[in-house]
């Protein structure tokens, strides 16, 4: 249900929508949202949610594409068209759960699904037709956000810390928004927000959810439960948090291209050469590796902050949360591990939100990046415009 019924008489296109599908490859969330310039208001409210779970063919073909293959051209184009129906589809949930009528909203911001993300190679690719969600849902689409940052010479990623800048910050204390969905990201917030921070700190979700689906057919491992019943390989952990990227000075993004089934598999081959590993503790390990990545990029960017805000998936992995508390805790870092929705927004969404509010800030031609987070020439308007 949705957390507020809209006016029954809405302004004309007064409402954003937010469509989000991440490196999870689980499905399409989107929200129905309200945006208000006034501080002594709440600066974004969520009005109605959905999710679209993808199909298994659908969740295969993309996860396909995340490497080079055969006919990929064509096979990209065509699982585009699919998300388009998955994205039309959420369009109407979150309008019939409203009853708000498609001319109230003033545009869609949809992010499409990464398939690939080469900034050192001046592009990212998003499998995306928002031509096509514009005849369907006969609304303004906004879409194309990463590519302009990019095009200035930022990295096009993370895009969410503006709209955590906006919505989160606090005058009295430094926050962090630590975003778990495939990959991981956070979001420095400096007291009274005038100073923003913020990058990829590596894998979220997506190693663990790789594992799990590999050995006992889940898509998640629910509350971590099959971690917390693993034993850490020290091993193996060394190797994976080992990696270049993990001492990478920020600015700087990643996805699948780095953290991908081939490479997860050359550090299990180059360990097990002594025996074979429970694949509970592999579970483990890979948990481990999020929270100690994660925890680690905050005692190094935000040493002072006294509260973690998670939102994404992750939020609802009990083990994993415990795990980033008690190693910030052995860290020296003094802050407490919650949720977003202690904020007023529930984790699950908040990056449909913030797409949402990119839409926004496009059709108001404001800037959507952080050139101090993505390392872009400067402040650019994000995204491409579809009309209805």
């Amino acid at each position: 249900m949705p957390a507020h019924s809209p006016p029954s008489s809405p302004l004309a296109g007064s409402f954003f929508i937010g469509l989000m599908s991440g490196t999870s490859l689980d499905g399409v969330d989107g929200v129905l949202a309200a945006f208000n310039d006034d501080p002594e208001n709440k600066p974004a409210e969520t009005l109605a949610h959905a999710h679209i779970p993808f199909t298994g063919a659908m969740r295969a073909e993309l996860m396909a594409l995340q490497a080079p293959g055969h006919n990929e051209l064509d096979r990209e184009a065509r699982v585009a068209n699919s998300l388009a129906g998955c994205y039309a589809s959420c369009v109407r949930q979150l309008l019939s759960q409203s009853g708000a009528a498609p001319q109230s909203v003033r545009a869609v911001g949809v992010h499409g699904q990464t398939i690939r993300h080469r900034p050192e190679l001046g592009y990212t690719r998003q499998a995306n037709n928002p031509a096509l969600l514009a005849e369907l849902c006969g609304i303004d689409i906004i879409a194309d956000f990463r590519s302009r940052d990019i095009a200035a010479g930022g990295q096009g990623a993370p895009l969410v810390p503006a709209f955590h800048h906006a919505v989160f910050g606090s005058p009295q204390e430094c926050r962090v928004i630590a975003n778990i969905g495939g990959i991981a990201n956070i979001t420095v917030l400096e007291p009274g927000a005038a100073n923003t921070a913020g990058h990829d700190t590596g894998p979220g979700n997506v190693l663990m959810d790789l594992w799990i689906s590999q050995q006992r057919n889940q898509a998640f491992d629910a509350g971590g439960a099959w971690a917390a019943s693993g034993t850490v390989v020290p091993a193996l952990l060394a190797r994976l948090s080992g990696n270049a990227y993990f001492e990478k000075a920020p600015p700087k993004s990643t996805g699948r291209d780095l953290f991908h089934h081939e490479w997860l598999a050359a550090h299990l081959a180059a360990v097990q050469t002594s025996g074979k590993l429970r694949p509970e503790d592999i579970q483990r390990t890979l948990c481990e590796l999020t929270a100690g990545t994660l925890a680690s990029a905050i005692r190094r960017s935000a040493p002072d902050t006294r509260a973690v805000f998670v939102c994404g998936g992750g939020a609802f992995n009990v083990f994993l949360m415990q795990r980033i508390q008690e190693v910030l805790d052995g860290s020296g870092v003094r802050a407490t591990v919650g949720t977003t929705e202690a904020l007023g927004i529930e984790p699950m969404h908040v990056e449909s939100l913030a797409f949402a509010w990119l839409a926004r800030q496009f059709t108001q031609r404001r800037p959507g990046n952080l050139p101090a987070v993505t390392g872009a020439r400067g402040a650019r308007i994000l995204g491409a415009l579809y009309p209805a």
